[in-house]
């Protein structure tokens, strides 16, 4: 998740010396989950924005298991130096999403860095539940900076480093509310519904330049946002989840897997989707 504005400089590493995964739990995730053949991305580099936490960090992690290099962006600093100490393909870069400038210098660093850019995962996202009436000018300004303006910004700024590439993957996270809608959300749900635009938008400009672009749309997922979202009764209450979407809430690992996926070549004739990961809610 994306906080407020915290970025005072740019900064971007690879710590050579490091492990090739610092905890075995998170080195022997892959083989628990099962390695899917024709998925390994050895040789790309793969932004991922709001890495330090949720599904962008759980992300970060099933790329670097697939044979990624990453450059994982967020404003969480400790977060982000925490996440480099995992591996030597991870470099890290401070980054607002929501401030243009500091997103063309991220595509910069991951290149600088890594040599190219072969995809973007726009992660980083704000949520902020209230009424219609309820909602203020800050409350919306800081939704559509975020989770819109970050997003069309990450397109904007990665695209000429993908055409330099030869082509690539941009994968931006929408939510089931890019489709329906809930109470309480509408500023929210109006985000998620432009990153879908938005991601139809580039699928169709660029598929001459081999730009493929996706929206992943999760429902309710174990994260901190989501946390602050629902009360700790249903954060405990199997039943409650299940009647909220039917296989309950999901992992941020089961949603990174799929993110994983749309960056390989095994997605390859897939552009311009809405790419549903939700446990059911939108079939009820």
């Amino acid at each position: 998740m994306l906080g407020p504005d915290l970025c005072q400089k740019d900064t971007f590493l690879v710590n050579r010396s490091k492990p090739a995964l610092d905890s075995a739990r998170h080195s022997s995730a892959l083989n628990q989950r099962g390695s899917t053949v024709g998925m390994r991305l050895e040789g790309k580099t793969v932004i991922v924005t709001g890495a330090a936490s949720g599904q962008g960090l759980a992300t970060a992690r099933a790329l670097i298991e697939h044979g990624a290099s990453v450059m994982a962006a967020d404003i969480d600093e400790a977060g982000l130096e925490r996440l480099a100490k995992e591996h030597e393909r991870i470099a890290t870069h401070r980054c607002d999403m929501s401030k243009p400038a500091e997103v063309e210098r991220l595509v910069a660093a991951a290149e600088a860095t890594f040599g190219a850019v072969h995809a973007l995962l726009n992660c980083a996202g704000y949520l902020k539940a209230a009424s219609v009436l309820e909602t203020t000018d800050e409350m919306l300004d800081r939704i559509i900076d975020i989770n819109l303006k970050g997003v069309f910004y990450g397109c904007k700024y990665v695209i000429p480093a993908l055409q330099r590439a030869g082509g690539g993957s941009i994968v931006n996270w929408g939510s089931v509310n890019s489709m329906v809608a809930e109470s309480d959300i509408a500023a929210y749900a109006a985000s998620k519904g432009g990153v879908l635009m938005i991601t139809k938008s580039v699928a169709v400009e660029y598929a001459k330049d081999n730009i493929r672009a996706n929206c992943l749309c999760p429902g309710g997922v174990r994260t901190p946002m989501v946390a602050d979202f629902f009360d700790d009764g249903f954060l405990n209450d199997e039943q409650a989840q299940r009647a909220y979407q039917p296989l309950g809430l999901i992992d941020p690992e089961e949603v990174a897997d799929v993110a994983v996926f749309l960056v390989s070549d095994e997605s390859r004739k897939m552009t311009g989707s809405a790419v549903v990961v939700d446990a059911g809610y939108t079939a009820m």
